[in-house]
């Protein structure tokens, strides 16, 4: 399946139907009077967090979604029925935006949750409404008010507990695939991660998620490389497993670059807590691993880990320290909270 994180969608909910103008003709009834009855309401248009989907990739073949029109009223004072509502149904972190793609309309971020993006119009009245004392045979009913139409951005925000990133070729890709079920592409060229990925690692008895992302390279905020597109992926995440590769010249300088783009996107991924680590090290010598591991902690403030996605060195350690900040946001996190125009 392929990867689309942001779609741009055409809405419209359903006209109300026409309330109907009609007399009561019956055999042996001497005073039949307006028997019109109302029509019914227009169709809603709905957006829903669905679980088993993590692409908005079907939105790339549909784009545009009209719910149905009210059924009109008739004789017999009977009331037309309400016109079928439009579901979208969206991955769990899914964000609408209006048509600016800048204002924000609603962020789902639990499975099951529901939000009206634009409401049926309501049923005209019958002529059995307009009967007076004055005018007893009325030959007036309401058309249905419109539906509303808008323009709206769907954009995706995977939901994961921690986040992957550092420069391409960190050995992002290699530790997901190590500790987790997920197959991301391999290979000894920079970029080689198109897409974000997710997975589930496990340690302890205990599981969380993991998204890793493509890698980031100096001017990614003005859109060098792949650029920050996909930084996104990771503003929901609890903690950053910042990578750092082994071979690079100047590890420190490799963490410079990283931290300045995390800062320049902004959204509090410079404030995420961190967790630093010297990976790829099975290609060190001891020497060199001294080293490199000095200079990165003089560059990070802090002690780094050093990981071998290869051999398995360390890796238990990293995901324990992950652990660790992610039960530590659980136990601090909060509930989301809904308006009135959502539906749990």
């Amino acid at each position: 399946m392929k990867f689309l994180d942001q779609a741009k969608v055409y809405i419209r909910s359903g006209d109300g139907g026409a309330g109907a103008l009609s007399f009561r003709r019956e055999k042996f009834i001497e005073f039949g009077g307006p028997d019109g009855g109302d029509g019914g309401r227009g169709g809603d248009v709905w957006l829903e967090a669905v679980d088993g989907l993590n692409t908005l990739i079907d939105y790339r073949y549909q784009q545009h979604f009209r719910a149905k029109t009210g059924v009109h009223g008739m004789g017999r004072n009977m009331t037309g029925a309400k016109g079928a509502d439009v579901t979208l149904k969206v991955p769990a972190g899914t964000q609408v935006f209006e048509e600016d793609n800048e204002t924000l309309i609603c962020d789902l971020t639990i499975v099951g949750q529901k939000f009206l993006l634009a409401k049926g119009g309501n049923g005209g009245f019958g002529n059995q409404h307009f009967k007076t004392s004055t005018n007893q045979a009325p030959r007036r009913a309401n058309p249905g008010l419109p539906g509303e139409e808008r323009t709206i951005w769907l954009r995706l925000k995977l939901i994961a507990d921690a986040g992957l990133v550092g420069l391409p070729n960190a050995g992002k890709s290699t530790f997901l695939a190590a500790v987790t079920a997920a197959k991301p592409k391999i290979a000894d060229y920079p970029f080689t991660t198109l897409h974000p990925g997710l997975g589930v690692a496990r340690i302890d008895a205990r599981e969380f998620v993991i998204a890793d992302i493509p890698g980031l390279i100096e001017g990614a905020h003005e859109g060098v490389g792949i650029g920050d597109r996909f930084l996104g992926h990771v503003e929901r995440t609890r903690v950053l497993l910042h990578l750092v590769s082994a071979q690079e010249e100047h590890p420190g300088n490799a963490y410079k670059t990283v931290r300045a783009e995390l800062a320049a996107y902004g959204n509090g991924l410079a404030e995420k807590p961190e967790i630093v680590v010297l990976s790829q090290a099975d290609t060190l010598d001891p020497d060199t691993r001294k080293k490199k591991l000095a200079a990165l902690k003089r560059a990070a403030g802090r002690a780094p880990l050093v990981i071998s996605a290869v051999t398995g060195e360390g890796v238990e350690a990293a995901l324990r320290a992950l652990m660790a900040e992610i039960q530590s946001a659980r136990e601090a996190g909060t509930p989301a909270v809904l308006d009135a125009r959502w539906r749990d």
